[in-house]
């Protein structure tokens, strides 16, 4: 994976967000989920996942989704940001979206789940 899409960690007060870009795939997937889990190893309220500037999401890059929501969710809440055919199709076609929480835009999370 080059450094251009590797996973970046921001805060926004007690919530995490961690955003990448490019392709989430089987090469990709497990740099997001380690940046997932260092961030929640620093115990935020809530941790969002930032897909807005992601084109293509694997059945590898929604296993690290189910898996972080897992880790994420026993302690705090857990959504994920995307909107598109590449990202936020396949989240709803298999279901993810009846447990993850997801929204169109980063705005709309960070107001959700900074209350």
């Amino acid at each position: 994976m080059d450094q251009d899409n590797a996973p970046v960690e921001e805060w926004h007060g007690r919530v995490a967000v961690v955003r990448t870009t490019g392709a989430i795939d089987m090469l990709t997937a497990p740099p997001l989920l380690t940046a997932i889990r260092a961030a929640h190893a620093k115990s935020p309220a809530s941790v969002i996942v930032d897909l807005t500037d992601v084109d293509f999401l694997s059945s590898a890059g929604m296993q690290t989704l189910v898996t972080a929501h897992q880790e994420v969710s026993e302690q705090g809440r857990f959504a994920v940001v995307a909107d598109g055919p590449g990202t936020s199709r396949p989240l709803k076609i298999m279901g993810l979206t009846d447990f993850i929480e997801l929204f169109s835009t980063f705005d709309a999370a960070l107001d959700t789940l900074s209350e």
